[in-house]
């Protein structure tokens, strides 16, 4: 089957017709993935794939073969040109599969964090999808107390994550994370930073820190979209954020990782 580019908002796939395009829905997300695509480049796609089919098979969406298919109807459907935040769905009920196409917001290198700890409202917090409506009141929240971004805690007080990506942290020459026993989201991007730290031999730990454990350090907001956000400022509480000198050399290495989408 040819299919044809899609343009922008949400269309639903099935064999027969590819995808078409689909009205807003109101059941929910059993499953979502998104990433940047910028001129037909983006970076760890094979890895986003293998996160969805992964969360796919756990929820008892459809086959593998069909969600292959669907994968590959909608890469080819990707635009090459421009900047656009694609997100892929499972839709609950139905086990609809959808593309939801998006240009990109505005791209940061820096974003402000409200330091007031969010307790940790998730349902299913190392599952991409079913929480996104929740995260986004809480983003709302921050954005009234002058922030982008807010840290989400456990009931400990530990830092878990940010309401849309993975925090990381340094403490002197050591890259810093929260321990993978703690309910956060296996992210596609952080991975790839962890990755090459171990490859280069700087010291990776997961440590247990509550927001202020922060104050004047180098913290790093890491996502699909934006890539490496350094703090380069705190709200709601007192503390400090430490210049941003590893974030540039590290940004630059993470855009270095945009490969070509396959050809149609």
């Amino acid at each position: 089957m040819t299919q044809p580019v899609v343009v922008e908002g949400l269309s639903a796939w099935s064999p027969a017709r590819g995808l078409t395009p689909a009205a807003e829905p109101t059941t929910p997300l059993l499953a979502a993935d998104s990433w940047l695509v910028r001129d037909g480049r983006v970076r760890g796609l094979e890895r986003h794939r293998e996160r969805f089919l992964r969360t796919c098979g756990e929820v008892g969406g459809p086959p593998l073969r069909r969600l292959l298919e669907f994968w590959r109807d909608m890469t080819d459907a990707l635009p090459r040109t421009g900047e656009w935040f694609p997100r892929v769905e499972l839709a609950s009920g139905s086990l609809e599969l959808r593309l939801l196409l998006r240009h990109a917001p505005p791209l940061g290198t820096g974003v402000r964090v409200w330091a007031t700890g969010q307790a940790d409202p998730r349902t299913v917090p190392r599952r991409k999808g079913p929480d996104l409506g929740t995260l986004a009141r809480v983003r709302e929240r921050a954005s009234g107390a002058g922030a982008e971004e807010a840290v989400l805690v456990a009931p400990s007080g530990s830092v878990l994550e940010a309401a849309t990506a993975s925090v990381l942290w340094w403490e002197d020459d050591t890259l810093c994370l929260p321990p993978p026993r703690l309910p956060v989201l296996p992210g596609v991007t952080v991975a790839l930073v962890q990755e090459r730290a171990r490859r280069e031999g700087i010291p990776v730990a997961h440590r247990e820190r509550t927001v202020a454990g922060l104050d004047g350090r180098e913290v790093w907001l890491v996502n699909a979209l934006h890539g490496i956000r350094p703090v380069t400022g705190w709200t709601g509480e007192p503390l400090r954020a430490a210049p941003a000198q590893r974030a540039p050399e590290w940004r630059a290495w993470l855009d270095s990782l945009m490969e070509p989408l396959p050809s149609r």
